[in-house]
């Protein structure tokens, strides 16, 4: 996996982890609202859903964390998959949050914006990387 896909899956585990990290434990904070958009009188009701996607999230980026540690150690092929198929997921969430909620296109242009930079970071350097390989063995 080229150090460009790895440095973009490492923002993205990053991202995963932070945005959990504040869905989890800050969603009540009053500065947060332009990111999720909870009223004060609505902190209560959506309690249990923000914990568990914020959980999710920081999973899904723990993930990532492990998944370029095997990119690291010899395992690229299982690494590789995996942060593929996590990107994949979350240019999909991201489509859907701004089908679902348009005025929080800017949280989905980042979660499915970011994780496209990886899947054509990746896809793109192995490409590439098949291509220098080709002339050498054919040599």
């Amino acid at each position: 996996m080229n150090p460009v896909a790895q440095v973009l899956a490492a923002l993205e585990a990053l991202t995963l982890i932070a945005v959990g990290v504040l869905e989890s434990f800050f969603f009540r904070s009053p500065e947060l609202y332009p990111i999720f958009l909870i009223e004060a009188d609505e902190y209560d009701a959506v309690a249990l859903w923000t914990r568990n996607v914020g959980v999710y999230n920081m999973l899904m980026g723990l993930a990532v964390v492990v998944a370029l540690v095997l990119v690291h150690r010899s395992q690229e092929v299982a690494g590789r998959a995996i942060i593929l198929t996590i990107s994949a997921m979350h240019v999909v969430l991201g489509v859907s949050l701004v089908v679902t909620a348009p005025e929080l296109w800017l949280s989905a242009v980042f979660e499915f914006g970011l994780a496209l930079a990886v899947i054509l970071a990746i896809v793109l350097g192995d490409r590439r990387g098949r291509r220098a390989v080709a002339p050498a063995a054919a040599a």
